[in-house]
């Protein structure tokens, strides 16, 4: 069964292992697979889902809504996001602006079939709204009883300070950043993290998998798996593809033996590992199989020895991507529409 921890600098615990579905729900898997896929997450003792409303255009959204029908609301902790476009893309579909947050949680509450969600969050940082209007209106929603934490997604450190100080000005709290964490991908331990912690932050990672190439399932000089991620032309491939080379494929290989020796699949090692890091709160995973939310589950409480975690920074080597700048630089620079 999956342990908890708390959520950030509050009393809010959430299921280490949370289940995501980006990518799956509304989109890759049919609506009966995905309600099969959430049952085995909660058989599995997760009570935490992470969604958004940008989701399969707001359709990711409505089947989890549909999934968790007759779940007892209080035992669930349900998060959902707020920035990219939805709708039939209008000037106002986008962006954390007052009127598009405000239409955004009504949406999204409705979709989701509930009064509240657990945590909101800013799914990007925007540009062209100033911050005292967004963290007005999420101040407003915590106050209307419609979201009862805060958090964001993706943003730079100096952004989460500036937030954050602006959230305490205002009477409430930041609690959550959910950026992009895996041990390819190691762009917030330099600098998002150490301003979480100052700021009373904790992460939800995604990816934690690295989009399954932590699997092992890509090798060298070998065909595609048929059905992957690498092979989906609906977002999957394009988001794989900066690790799509030989050099990483071939260190990730390397991993095997440390995965053999905990007595865990690479997938499962991959996801203990982001939970080694103790301001990581949760790991989201999603799934495409029931199968696969009880496999990644075994990943909670693991504990993976100091020389192991040396191991696998020796296995990859430089193929680790560690620039904070990449925070920055994967953001839109202005809202996208």
């Amino acid at each position: 069964m999956v342990n908890y921890r708390y959520l950030g600098n509050s009393g809010l615990k959430i299921s280490e292992i949370t289940y995501g579905n980006w990518l799956t729900h509304g989109s890759q898997v049919e609506n009966d697979v995905a309600t099969q896929c959430v049952r085995a997450a909660l058989d599995a003792g997760i009570t935490t889902f992470d969604t958004a409303d940008v989701y399969a255009n707001t359709k990711a959204e409505q089947v989890l809504g549909d999934a968790l029908k007759g779940e007892r609301r209080a035992s669930l902790e349900i998060l959902t996001k707020v920035y990219w476009p939805t709708g039939p893309g209008g000037p106002n579909d986008t962006g954390l602006s007052r009127k598009h947050v405000m239409e955004s949680i009504n949406g999204s509450l409705r979709r989701l079939g509930t009064d509240y969600v657990d945590l909101y969050q800013a799914h990007r940082y925007d540009t062209e709204t100033p911050l005292e209007e967004t963290m007005q209106a999420f101040a407003d929603i915590v106050r209307q009883g419609k979201a009862l934490y805060i958090g964001v997604s993706e943003w730079s450190a100096d952004q989460i300070r500036a937030g954050a100080a602006l959230a305490k000005d205002l009477g409430f709290q930041l609690i959550s950043s959910q950026p992009q964490y895996s041990m390819l991908w190691r762009v917030i331990e330099d600098e998002v993290v150490p301003a979480s912690r100052e700021n009373g932050l904790s992460q939800i990672v995604w990816s934690p998998v690295a989009q399954g190439v932590l699997t092992g399932k890509y090798v060298p000089g070998q065909p595609l798996p048929s059905g992957s991620r690498a092979t989906d032309d609906k977002g999957g491939a394009k988001m794989i593809q900066r690790f799509m080379n030989d050099d990483v494929l071939g260190r990730v290989q390397q991993l095997k033996p440390v995965a053999d020796e905990l007595g865990l699949t690479m997938a499962q090692l991959a996801v203990a590992w982001v939970l080694q890091n103790d301001n990581v709160a949760a790991a989201i995973v999603g799934a495409s199989r029931p199968e696969q939310v009880a496999e990644n589950v075994k990943a909670s409480g693991v504990e993976i020895p100091a020389a192991l975690m040396s191991q696998i920074d020796e296995a990859l080597g430089d193929v680790v991507e560690r620039d904070p700048a990449k925070t920055l630089e994967g953001a839109p620079q202005t809202r996208v529409v």
